[in-house]
């Protein structure tokens, strides 16, 4: 009697272990995106600035961004958090793309230098928020599976939110249990 109750106290113990490690995973992977985004948002007033200079009559793409920007550092849940990142990537793209209408700054070396560091930032970005991704999708699987869902009830272990920054909204996939 005594044998199976310390193999199930040590099977339980593994699972809660297995779940900790899941969850801060998760934090981590948040704290790099997190890490990316300020990086992105230290960018944009001086994007905005170089711009400005040189095509300060483009009001309503400088106006876009810069609130932007303010709603996406506000902004702390991922699902809401993405949407913001989604126009906000928008919104840059259109403030990178008016260098076509203005030779002056296609030809400014800060401007060049600041798009070269936003699209490293967009790289390192993308690559944060995949394994992130992934990271909640391991994480949300134990705490849905059985045996493991017992114990992460048991302890409050709750799913994590995807991170996607698509401007756009998407229906949700609807997934039932076959008959």
């Amino acid at each position: 009697m005594l044998i199976p109750a310390v193999a199930l106290l040590l099977w339980g113990m593994m699972l809660f272990n297995r779940l900790v490690r899941l969850r801060n995973q998760v934090r981590t992977a948040w704290a790099d995106i997190d890490v990316q985004l300020v990086r992105r948002h230290d960018l944009v007033p001086a994007l905005v600035s170089a711009v400005k200079a040189y095509a300060g009559h483009e009001e309503s793409v400088l106006e876009a961004v810069t609130t932007l920007r303010a709603r996406a550092t506000a902004e702390r849940t991922p699902g809401r958090l993405g949407e913001v990142e989604g126009q906000l990537e928008q919104a840059l793209g259109r403030l990178v793309a008016l260098k076509e209408a203005y030779p002056d700054l296609k030809a400014s070396q800060n401007f060049l230098q600041l798009q070269r560091d936003l699209v490293d930032v967009e790289e390192k970005l993308q690559y944060a928020r995949r394994f992130y991704n992934g990271a909640v999708r391991d994480y949300n699987d134990a705490v849905q599976r059985v045996p493991d869902l017992l114990v992460a009830r048991s302890f409050g272990f709750d799913g994590a939110e995807f991170f996607q920054a698509d401007g756009e909204a998407r229906p949700a996939v609807k997934v039932g249990l076959a008959r």
